[in-house]
Protein backbone atom coordinates (compact mmCIF):
# COMPACT_ATOMS: atom_id res chain seq x y z
CA UNK A 1 0.00 0.00 0.00
CA UNK A 2 1.25 3.06 -1.07
CA UNK A 3 2.02 5.80 1.91
CA UNK A 4 2.38 9.61 1.70
CA UNK A 5 5.64 10.96 4.12
CA UNK A 6 6.41 14.06 4.88
CA UNK A 7 10.04 13.28 5.62
CA UNK A 8 12.05 17.07 6.96
CA UNK A 9 14.94 17.86 8.85
CA UNK A 10 14.69 19.98 11.70
CA UNK A 11 17.15 22.04 13.69
CA UNK A 12 17.72 21.26 17.42
CA UNK A 13 15.40 24.24 17.97
CA UNK A 14 12.44 23.54 15.52
CA UNK A 15 13.73 25.84 12.66
CA UNK A 16 12.96 23.36 9.21
CA UNK A 17 14.48 26.50 6.90
CA UNK A 18 16.79 29.52 7.66
CA UNK A 19 16.06 33.48 7.69
CA UNK A 20 16.24 33.37 4.15
CA UNK A 21 14.08 30.03 3.61
CA UNK A 22 16.87 28.33 2.55
CA UNK A 23 18.24 24.86 3.76
CA UNK A 24 21.35 26.13 3.52
CA UNK A 25 22.20 25.41 7.02
CA UNK A 26 21.02 21.65 6.98
CA UNK A 27 23.68 21.11 4.14
CA UNK A 28 26.54 21.74 6.18
CA UNK A 29 26.03 19.34 8.81
CA UNK A 30 27.68 16.32 9.59
CA UNK A 31 24.56 13.73 9.12
CA UNK A 32 24.89 9.92 9.62
CA UNK A 33 24.14 8.76 6.23
CA UNK A 34 23.70 5.54 7.02
CA UNK A 35 22.01 6.46 10.14
CA UNK A 36 18.13 4.71 11.14
CA UNK A 37 16.54 8.19 8.79
CA UNK A 38 18.94 8.23 6.44
CA UNK A 39 18.29 9.57 2.86
CA UNK A 40 19.56 6.71 0.58
CA UNK A 41 17.64 4.57 2.13
CA UNK A 42 14.13 6.52 1.77
CA UNK A 43 14.36 8.12 -1.03
CA UNK A 44 15.04 3.93 -2.78
CA UNK A 45 11.00 3.15 -1.62
CA UNK A 46 9.57 6.77 -3.04
CA UNK A 47 7.45 6.60 -6.73
CA UNK A 48 6.91 10.20 -6.80
CA UNK A 49 7.35 13.84 -4.78
CA UNK A 50 5.19 16.41 -4.34
CA UNK A 51 6.55 19.94 -3.12
CA UNK A 52 5.62 23.26 -2.63
CA UNK A 53 6.82 26.09 -4.80
CA UNK A 54 9.26 27.83 -2.14
CA UNK A 55 11.23 24.39 -2.30
CA UNK A 56 10.34 23.96 -6.00
CA UNK A 57 12.35 27.19 -6.78
CA UNK A 58 15.35 26.76 -3.79
CA UNK A 59 15.78 23.13 -5.42
CA UNK A 60 16.73 24.48 -9.08
CA UNK A 61 18.56 27.52 -7.38
CA UNK A 62 20.13 24.92 -5.48
CA UNK A 63 21.13 22.78 -8.22
CA UNK A 64 21.60 25.91 -10.59
CA UNK A 65 18.56 25.22 -12.46
CA UNK A 66 18.87 21.71 -13.31
CA UNK A 67 16.28 18.77 -12.06
CA UNK A 68 17.88 16.48 -9.42
CA UNK A 69 15.20 14.21 -8.88
CA UNK A 70 14.26 11.02 -11.38
CA UNK A 71 10.46 10.15 -10.28
CA UNK A 72 7.36 12.33 -11.24
CA UNK A 73 6.69 15.71 -9.37
CA UNK A 74 4.32 18.19 -8.20
CA UNK A 75 4.85 21.36 -7.74
CA UNK A 76 1.58 22.70 -5.79
CA UNK A 77 1.54 26.40 -6.64
CA UNK A 78 -0.68 29.69 -7.48
CA UNK A 79 2.09 31.42 -9.27
CA UNK A 80 3.88 30.70 -13.02
CA UNK A 81 7.08 29.08 -12.52
CA UNK A 82 10.05 28.09 -14.53
CA UNK A 83 9.99 24.75 -15.90
CA UNK A 84 12.72 22.51 -16.22
CA UNK A 85 12.81 18.93 -18.26
CA UNK A 86 12.08 16.49 -16.33
CA UNK A 87 8.79 15.09 -15.31
CA UNK A 88 7.69 18.37 -13.02
CA UNK A 89 3.64 19.16 -12.87
CA UNK A 90 2.41 22.39 -11.43
CA UNK A 91 -0.85 21.62 -10.26
CA UNK A 92 -2.82 24.29 -7.40
CA UNK A 93 -6.36 23.90 -5.91
CA UNK A 94 -7.37 20.55 -3.88
CA UNK A 95 -4.85 17.72 -3.01
CA UNK A 96 -6.87 15.23 -3.27
CA UNK A 97 -6.83 14.72 -7.14
CA UNK A 98 -3.33 15.17 -7.19
CA UNK A 99 -2.59 12.66 -4.52
CA UNK A 100 -4.79 9.86 -6.29
CA UNK A 101 -2.62 10.80 -9.21
CA UNK A 102 0.83 10.95 -7.33
CA UNK A 103 -0.09 7.08 -6.24
CA UNK A 104 -1.22 6.07 -9.58
CA UNK A 105 1.83 7.46 -11.00
CA UNK A 106 4.79 6.23 -7.71
CA UNK A 107 3.57 2.57 -9.43
CA UNK A 108 2.81 0.68 -6.00
CA UNK A 109 6.05 3.35 -4.22
CA UNK A 110 5.41 5.61 -1.49
CA UNK A 111 5.06 9.50 -1.71
CA UNK A 112 7.40 12.03 -0.35
CA UNK A 113 6.29 15.79 0.23
CA UNK A 114 9.69 16.83 -0.14
CA UNK A 115 9.26 20.58 1.15
CA UNK A 116 6.39 22.96 2.96
CA UNK A 117 4.86 22.68 5.90
CA UNK A 118 1.80 24.33 4.73
CA UNK A 119 1.60 21.71 2.21
CA UNK A 120 2.29 18.80 4.39
CA UNK A 121 -0.34 20.03 6.57
CA UNK A 122 -3.22 20.29 3.50
CA UNK A 123 -2.68 16.29 3.37
CA UNK A 124 -2.94 16.12 6.65
CA UNK A 125 -6.13 17.71 6.57
CA UNK A 126 -7.44 15.90 4.13
CA UNK A 127 -6.52 12.42 5.99
CA UNK A 128 -3.67 11.89 3.34
CA UNK A 129 -0.90 11.93 5.03
CA UNK A 130 0.36 8.96 6.77
CA UNK A 131 3.94 9.73 8.03
CA UNK A 132 5.85 12.73 9.50
CA UNK A 133 9.66 12.21 9.67
CA UNK A 134 11.54 14.36 11.28
CA UNK A 135 15.75 13.99 11.10
CA UNK A 136 17.07 16.25 13.89
CA UNK A 137 19.72 18.01 12.86
CA UNK A 138 22.84 19.10 16.23
CA UNK A 139 22.60 22.71 15.36
CA UNK A 140 20.88 25.54 16.82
Amino acid sequence: MTRTTYYTATSLDGFIADEPATLGWLLHQDLDSKGPLNYDDFIAGIGAIVMGSTTYEWVLDHEKGKWSYDMPAWVMTTRDLQEVDGDVRFASGDVRPVHAEMVEAAGGKDLWVVGGGELAARLADAGLLDDIVVYIAPVT
